[in-house]
């Protein structure tokens, strides 16, 4: 699946073929969902809505490129609770926004400002839960990732509530967060392209310092650590709240985190142990010898999990403010 927002394609008709080959497959995966769903939703009631969210994500990626980190982060806290409904977007005492893990999301403002221009320009039409999805499949291109036309015409949710956020810890054993995500209707190639988004991400040292200090009560660091990381680590959070999470091209959207795994070098515990688990090691080292071969499977997840418990027709609401139920 190829399309590139921000220039013409080339090979049209090899492009579109793929594109319909991918969707009719995940068409099965998500029958309801994909009946709706469809690309260029708005093509008719907001034709200028996809050019919106993509100039203004290039704006702020100008400014700062993680970005894409805090998009991806946003888009999978939102779709792994009560679907993608943007209810993680809601305000208030006991919202989604208030739960722990959630206290790690940002860019609230740059959705803020989308939905302001998209309301200027086409009143009560595009949805909050939409504009993550564009914004996020822009963002990721701009860091250098694939380029991907994803389906659109999500409805936002009626609910956030922050008892309903379960989220995959750092800690989590790998069949764990696998079934998750095959609760989820994912498998073992999406869940692992999925948490390759840690490409671009950072973690708080404290989900970690134990692994570089005291790991299991040891006093020393984790054995799966690479040493020379475990002294970059420690010099790091000495200085500051977070580390990336992929040492080698952590602004870019590419395998080098999965070849970091194989060297003993994932940050997170759960990330490291994907290297080495009898479920996961397989694919992590696919991923790591082809990069083409991991974006191509990144689109195919990240479209799937769009795709999750997604509102659509007259279920649900389009906010007019995506921080305030209508």
């Amino acid at each position: 699946m190829s399309y590139n927002p921000f220039h013409k394609k080339k090979n049209f008709l090899s492009t579109k073929m793929m594109k319909f080959s991918s969707l009719l497959v995940l068409f099965f995966v998500f029958p309801i969902a994909f009946a709706q769903l469809r690309v260029g939703f708005y093509s008719q009631s907001c034709p200028q809505a996809e050019t919106i969210v993509r100039n203004l994500v290039r704006q702020r990626f100008g400014v700062d490129q993680t970005v894409t980190a805090a998009l991806l982060r946003m888009h999978f806290h939102d779709c792994f609770v009560r679907g993608c409904d943007a209810s993680l977007l809601i305000d208030g005492t006991n919202s989604e926004k208030t739960a722990g893990p959630n206290g790690s999301v940002r860019e609230f403002a740059l959705i803020d400002q989308i939905k302001a221009q998209l309301e200027a320009a086409c009143p009560s039409t595009v949805s909050c839960s939409d504009i993550i999805t564009l914004a996020t499949r822009d963002s990721v291109f701009l860091a250098g990732g694939p380029s991907y036309s994803i389906p659109t015409g999500r409805r936002d949710g009626l609910v956030s509530n922050n008892v309903d956020v379960a989220l995959p810890g750092p800690t989590i054993s790998v069949s764990g967060a696998v079934s998750l995500f095959t609760n989820k209707g994912m498998n073992v190639f999406d869940a692992v392209a999925l948490i390759g988004a840690h490409t671009v991400g950072k973690g708080n040292c404290g989900l970690f310092s134990d692994r570089f200090t005291n790991f299991q009560g040891t006093g020393r660091p984790d054995p799966a650590m690479d040493p020379a990381l475990v002294s970059s680590l420690r010099n790091t959070c000495a200085n500051s709240a977070t580390a990336s999470l992929d040492q080698s091209t952590p602004l870019r959207f590419d395998n080098q985190f999965f070849k970091q795994l194989r060297k003993k070098r994932g940050v997170f515990q759960l990330d490291q142990r994907l290297a080495t688990d009898r479920q996961t090691r397989g694919v992590v080292a696919r991923y790591a010898s082809n990069n083409a071969y991991f974006k191509r499977q990144f689109v195919r997840a990240i479209i799937k999990m769009g795709a999750v418990d997604v509102l659509t027709g007259r279920a649900g609401e389009i906010r007019r403010n995506c921080r305030r139920f209508n």
